[in-house]
């Protein structure tokens, strides 16, 4: 196994921290979630946004367990020993889903490159398991790659989510340092079948800026994802999990995220949220009645 390089960890910026609230309903979800035995993709990569969201009685559910097949170098997820899948696994987040009375709920998992479908038949199992505990749940689910297996795709796609996000996570010239066993192109691919194989369903990616990205790049990322007909766009700060994780080279100001918000808007991505705290489900159901409000406008 290579040894990991330590890398010096900047301080944060004014703008990055973090106010947490209402302590009484952060604790009412970390009780619930340990008791249904699940797993939440805010603890597990170690979001910044994890004690707000689950102060609101909301949270992004990891199925397929809590070890991953792969090793992104930006990501905070063990990698290991995989285990089966848990079968039983879509009525636990059902029952999670009805008992914090969801009106969104965010399913995302790891990536299991070693089973067949990639994990794509339990998506599909927890998309319906919602959907019958809950039905006026909205359901976004956030999938890997699938290693650009479209039957896995469209596995979940016919589960019909309201929303299935992929993020590409950074610009195509850093995917062999920082995502080495993923591919671009593919991700591009991915979210382009989406929208030709169900033009109803919302289809969402994101990414991550301070990683050694110029503006050119970025630019150019935006208009690939608008070229595959994504509907919501997030872009925020990569913050390293720890030292051992791929090196943060800058923060970005607030107001260049501003100024690529607006430019994704200019070129027609419906809906964008760029600042440096935005993740992949932060406020995700205000994205979401934004989006249905003006599809049937």
């Amino acid at each position: 196994m290579a040894i990991l390089e330590k890398n010096a960890l900047k301080r944060k910026p004014e703008w990055l921290k973090v106010k947490i609230e209402n302590p009484k309903n952060l604790n009412h979800v970390n009780t619930l979630i340990r008791s249904l035995n699940l797993n939440t993709v805010c603890d597990g990569a170690n979001c910044p946004n994890r004690l707000e969201c689950f102060s609101k009685k909301t949270a992004t559910f990891m199925i397929l367990g809590n070890v991953c097949s792969r090793h992104c170098r930006f990501c905070n997820i063990e990698s290991g020993q995989l285990t089966p899948p848990d079968l039983n696994e879509p009525f636990r987040v059902a029952q999670a889903v009805k008992a914090l009375e969801l009106k969104h709920a965010v399913i995302t998992s790891v990536t299991r490159d070693d089973l067949q479908d990639g994990g794509a038949g339990l998506f599909a199992s927890t998309i319906n398991a919602i959907r019958d505990a809950s039905p006026d749940t909205i359901i976004e689910v956030l999938i890997p790659d699938f290693k650009g297996d479209y039957d896995a795709l469209k596995v979940v796609m016919d589960a019909k989510p309201h929303i299935i996000n992929h993020n590409v996570e950074t610009i195509s010239r850093l995917y062999d340092a920082i995502r080495p066993e993923a591919d671009y192109e593919q991700s591009l691919t991915l979210l382009k079948r989406i929208k030709s194989y169900d033009a109803t369903i919302f289809s969402k990616s994101g990414f991550m800026l301070g990683l050694g990205e110029n503006r050119d790049e970025v630019y150019a990322l935006i208009e690939d994802l608008k070229a595959v007909h994504v509907d919501i766009l997030t872009i925020g700060q990569y913050l390293p999990p720890s030292e051992y994780h791929a090196p943060l080279i800058e923060y970005i100001h607030p107001d260049q995220f501003v100024a690529y918000g607006k430019y994704a808007t200019s070129i027609g991505i419906s809906s964008v949220a760029s600042s440096p705290l935005v993740r992949s489900s932060y406020n995700a159901l205000d994205v979401f009645n934004t989006l249905s409000k003006n599809s049937n406008a």
